[in-house]
């Protein structure tokens, strides 16, 4: 899905003002009363309601449009869940990530089962359109019976400690849902899930592996790129 396929037909503002504030919000642990404010102050008169309905509209679109531009996942996926109370009763966040840390997927869910393992490998061998050669999970015993089940040929590791990089991948969703104080619907999870995981990674290369202007190089790179998929490349070169 490309920019071509975005429609901003019947929207008032311009895509540039539009994809800006999707952006502030994946990208920075803001409320969008906060980004309402600042839209006011560079002179832009934009309500909090109208800013959730774009994040709403086009947060998931953008996320699958910048999906589709990156590299082949790797051959090896580590898979971790975590728990999260939503509403007062317990539900479960599945993520799977490949070795260079990109995230596969995410899917919330209300147990964490076998059937529930079986439905994530599911999900992730659908969504990624490919088969590992490796999976490394932690010793949850549904993995391996979804494992037996699902992928049988491909490895499975299963050991706490080789599983850091699954664990340590969840600490910016955990961060962004201590800023939004918990969410108030699986549903509403799963959509703002699905749309910052493919937007907030993209926005955050390995820092410490890069030097100063390579690092300046890579985000210039990487909001070229955000231009594409909102559309503002396309609409600024008909202008």
């Amino acid at each position: 899905m490309g920019s071509a396929s975005l429609s901003y037909q019947g929207h008032r503002y311009p895509v540039e003002i539009i994809a800006h504030c999707v952006w502030l919000y994946h990208r920075f642990p803001l409320s969008f009363r906060e980004i309402e404010e600042l839209m006011l102050e560079r002179g832009v008169l934009v309500s909090y309601e109208t800013v959730r309905r774009w994040c709403a509209k086009f947060g998931q679109a953008y996320a699958h449009g910048l999906r589709r531009r990156r590299p082949r996942p790797g051959d090896t996926w580590h898979l971790d869940e975590v728990f999260l109370k939503i509403n007062g009763e317990r539900k479960y966040r599945w993520r799977a990530v490949d070795q260079d840390g990109n995230v596969l997927d995410i899917l919330m869910q209300s147990r964490r089962d076998k059937a529930a393992a079986r439905r994530f490998f599911r999900r992730l061998l659908k969504t990624t359109c490919s088969m590992p050669r490796v999976i490394v999970t932690d010793q949850l015993r549904s993995y391996r019976a979804a494992h037996r089940e699902v992928m049988p040929l491909v490895e499975h590791r299963s050991h706490k400690g080789l599983n850091n990089r699954a664990e340590n991948s969840h600490q910016p969703t955990r961060q962004r849902e201590r800023a939004m104080k918990g969410f108030r619907s699986v549903g509403g999870a799963q959509r703002f899930l699905s749309a910052f995981s493919g937007i907030s990674p993209h926005f955050r290369p390995h820092r410490h592996l890069l030097t100063a202007p390579g690092h300046r190089a890579e985000m210039t790179l990487r909001l070229a790129l955000w231009d594409h998929v909102t559309g503002v490349v396309s609409v600024a070169a008909t202008a």
